[in-house]
């Protein structure tokens, strides 16, 4: 198996620690961590933890490109990012007890011919499963996502919101991988599998996935009521999806789950409780609807 991940928008993510957010307040900051971040990006740092061949692409710029790269190199994580003019943003999670708060810069402005050379680049990798993360920058085509599907002569995981999430569906994606907020923000149809994908995998937050597939509806629920950072929790049952494609739908769905409840357990976004998903993932039971 080898997976290839986009992250049109990349991020170098910062994350401070507090004991809780209150508005209009100063903080105390018990801790910050700097990495590269986006969700195309997190979901490589799990399947590399997971010990699946993995390569990191997408669209990076400026000095925080640099320490992007500069991170993920360090990591281990292999990548084929693109270079733009434009300045890679960055994102800041400042997380309490319990819950995160997130502010996420816009991105740079993407030129034609810098989106017209990045999808020959990702048409030139190789892959058995392609994964699509995250929302657009700026300058880069509201049907981008349909484009890479289209150009992708491997399955595709797509994971959006809105509109880029409706128009990369209607191109036939394998598996589409909304929460419920994205997913009403893309359709008024309560069928997820309307958009157009084949299969869909869609979060209900703390209380569990349900999977749609052409051969049935399944559900699955956490083993607890889990407290910790919720951030990176999307990304990693999308790593699971991926580490797991050979299995049929209600295993990959178990595998999701208690690898997304693996990772609101982990301080950081991209990585996971490697013994808390040892040790529950064989107690998560899917239930067909």
């Amino acid at each position: 198996m080898k997976a290839l991940t986009v992250t049109l928008n990349a991020a170098l993510d910062v994350t401070y620690r507090v004991r809780a957010l209150e508005p209009g307040a100063t903080h105390r900051v018990s801790s910050v961590a700097v990495r590269a971040g986006g969700k195309g990006v997190n979901v490589a740092r799990v399947l590399h933890a997971l010990g699946v061949s993995v390569v990191a692409t997408g669209l990076v710029g400026g000095t925080a490109g640099e320490l992007l790269c500069h991170d993920l190199a360090g990591a281990g994580v292999a990548q084929a990012m693109f270079p733009i003019a434009g300045e890679t943003r960055r994102t800041v999670a400042v997380v309490g007890e319990g819950d995160a708060t997130l502010f996420a810069e816009p991105g740079p402005v993407v030129t034609a011919e810098e989106w017209t050379g990045f999808v020959r680049h990702f048409a030139g990798l190789e892959a058995d499963v392609v994964v699509l993360s995250g929302s657009l920058p700026q300058g880069v085509p509201g049907d981008a996502y349909a484009t890479l599907v289209w150009a992708s002569r491997a399955p595709v995981v797509l994971d959006a919101d809105g509109a880029p999430l409706a128009r990369g569906a209607a191109a036939g994606p394998a598996v589409i991988t909304p929460n419920r907020k994205e997913l009403a923000a893309a359709s008024s149809d309560v069928d997820p599998l309307s958009l157009g994908a084949q299969a869909a995998l869609v979060s209900d937050g703390p209380h569990g996935m349900t999977a749609h597939t052409p051969d049935g509806v399944w559900t699955a629920s956490p083993p607890e009521v889990l407290q910790g950072n919720p951030t990176g929790a999307g990304d990693a049952a999308v790593a699971a999806l991926v580490a797991n494609w050979h299995l049929p739908w209600p295993q990959r769905l178990v595998e999701a789950v208690a690898l997304s409840a693996a990772a609101v357990r982990a301080p950081l976004a991209g990585d996971f409780d490697r013994s808390f998903y040892d040790q529950h993932r064989a107690t998560i039971v899917p239930r067909r609807l």
